[in-house]
């Protein structure tokens, strides 16, 4: 069996818990080297994680012969050139979402990922939860019937940060960096998981604004969209809102009934038909990246096809950009 071997670029939040213990839980696979700018925050990373090797400059760890695949997990700003670093240098890349701050720049990675022939994978991890292959059976189980309509409706107040911080704003706040604030960071999930259901989004356009003044980009978007099924959708992401509008949902509407579900909170499945209304609870494993971290490192030992492509990411991206008038 083919040992992965991985190194990391980027040591934040996500590899603590969410994405990093998962690629030691999969038979076949290590972390075997660790990149971040802060060296003393690097070095402590690598020391609590038992990382042998540490580094500040991402090329060492990509050029170390010891790593025989990359995990990026930096803001979207660098993914590109991370991930074609490693695809030139013969490493399969497994890239946080989303793929990249624009959908030109995953047309770059694309095309380099067919010119290499190396692979590249894309962290929408939702699609291979316990709680959303549910929703996904339902839904083609034909429960609700035929699809009519999609809304996604996201509210949530301002953080702290997001009042004290107009001199030192997060990396989410900095199109630059992330592709377009909390927008960029929170509709991806929402956006490739629908599409992963209805198939590819065709059409799409949107209203955005800025309402509370707190940072530059926008903090209102409403959108609407198609898919090339034809079911039509909507969305609506307020990131001021009052604690009394928070919500995090998504409605499937069908002509025999609807099923609701969160997709950060993880709160019950609301099925309801002509025969009543449940409620289905599914919990998820405690590493929610671990089922598709461990079909990418299947797929590159030749035991399963990880669909969750750099191909199949770019999507989310298109819809993004043309929700927020960027083309």
């Amino acid at each position: 069996m083919k040992q992965i071997r991985w190194g990391f670029i980027g040591c934040g939040e996500v590899t603590e818990l969410k994405s990093g213990p998962a690629f030691r839980d999969v038979e076949g696979s290590d972390i075997v080297a660790v990149m971040g700018r802060n060296a003393l925050r690097t070095r402590m990373y690598a020391e609590r994680h038992r990382i042998p090797k540490w580094y500040t400059d991402a090329s060492e760890l990509i050029e170390d012969p010891d790593v025989n695949a990359v995990y990026v997990a930096t803001p979207p700003s660098s993914h590109a050139t991370y991930a074609i670093m490693s695809m030139r240098a013969g490493k399969p890349v497994y890239v946080e979402k989303p793929l990249a701050s624009s959908y030109d720049d995953c047309a770059r990675i694309n095309r380099v990922c067919e010119q290499t022939g190396v692979p590249c994978f894309v962290a929408y991890y939702r699609r291979y939860l316990p709680y959303f292959m549910k929703v996904m059976d339902i839904v083609k189980s034909g429960k609700i019937g035929k699809i009519m309509n999609v809304e996604i409706s996201f509210s949530c107040p301002p953080r702290e940060h997001d009042y004290s911080s107009k001199g030192n704003l997060p990396w989410r706040l900095q199109p630059e960096i992330s592709g377009g604030g909390y927008f960029y960071d929170l509709a991806p999930h929402q956006l490739d998981l629908l599409q992963h259901m209805f198939g590819v989004i065709v059409r799409a356009e949107g209203i955005c604004s800025n309402r509370a003044g707190l940072y530059k980009p926008e903090d209102n978007i409403s959108a609407c969209f198609q898919f090339e099924s034809g079911v039509a959708g909507s969305g609506s992401w307020c990131f001021v809102g009052h604690e009394s509008s928070r919500d995090d949902s998504i409605k499937v509407i069908g002509d025999a009934g609807m099923v609701s579900f969160s997709v950060y909170d993880y709160t019950p499945i609301e099925l309801t038909t002509s025969e009543g209304h449940t409620s289905i609870d599914v919990p998820n494993p405690p590493y929610v990246q671990l089922p598709i971290i461990k079909s990418v490192i299947e797929h590159l030992q030749g035991l399963d096809v990880c669909e969750c492509t750099s191909v199949s990411g770019t999507p989310v991206n298109w819809v993004m950009d043309r929700i927020l008038g960027k083309f």
